[in-house]
């Protein structure tokens, strides 16, 4: 069963046009080492990339035990993103997951079956992080994509975001604690290879439930590249 977003249970969409309901359109930088230094690491080799897991916390005063709390294993499988009508769905092979993370038009009306006039950018009403683990996403076949991450801290605001543009020659793994959302592509369907911890938390903001406000990530090369003509590098 479709599940309205990884981690926030949403039982009715709130439309872009109800009174009080704003769209925050989100900053787009080019994803490299630099740029990304506190929020991830680009990731050149998938395979030999260790996933970052982070001890239990220490609940107190008495210490977690060095070798355990951090014993629940990685988990790897294919992560696929595609549209569907207005929507961008997402299936994590690596979990069993199966969501909506995204919206080409107003929530409140979009279908699985709809068209909207363009995909150059996508509606999101949700974040979330893992307190105990990376994540590490490398595309198949070079697809394009765009990280929305907000560095750690549970008072985060819309402002916070920024979307990381990818050319699809690199992938990242997203550091524990960081706010994300499974990685959107640019084309209409990208595979990703996926790894991260079996078991892990999840904590999650509701943009619309706390600041009345929808995210929109662009889904297009960032201004500075386009202008050079030249694509990200590590």
């Amino acid at each position: 069963m479709t599940k309205p977003a990884p981690c926030v249970p949403m039982d009715r969409m709130v439309s872009t046009k109800s009174p009080g309901v704003t769209i925050h359109t989100v900053p787009l930088i080019a994803a490299t080492a630099e740029s990304l230094r506190g929020y991830g690491t680009i990731v050149t080799d998938f395979e030999n990339e260790t996933v970052r897991i982070e001890t239990w916390p220490q609940p107190n005063w008495r210490r977690v035990e060095p070798g355990t709390g951090d014993e629940g294993g990685i988990t790897e499988g294919d992560f696929e993103i595609r549209r569907q009508g207005d929507l961008m769905v997402g299936r994590n092979h690596a979990v069993d997951g199966h969501y909506i993370t995204g919206w080409f038009t107003d929530p409140a009306v979009a279908t699985a079956e709809g068209t909207v006039p363009n995909y150059n950018h996508v509606l999101v009403r949700e974040a979330n992080y893992h307190p105990d683990g990376g994540q590490v996403f490398f595309p198949r076949e070079c697809a394009a994509f765009v990280a929305l991450l907000a560095l750690p801290g549970d008072d985060v605001r819309p402002e916070h975001f920024i979307a990381f543009y990818f050319d699809g020659n690199f992938g990242v793994q997203i550091h524990p604690g960081i706010w994300h959302q499974p990685v959107f592509p640019l084309a209409e369907r990208a595979v990703f290879k996926d790894k991260q911890g079996k078991v892990h938390a999840c904590v999650a903001v509701d943009f619309v439930k706390e600041f009345s406000t929808y995210l929109s990530v662009p889904l297009v090369k960032p201004p500075e590249l386009l202008a050079a003509g030249v694509q990200a590098t590590g």
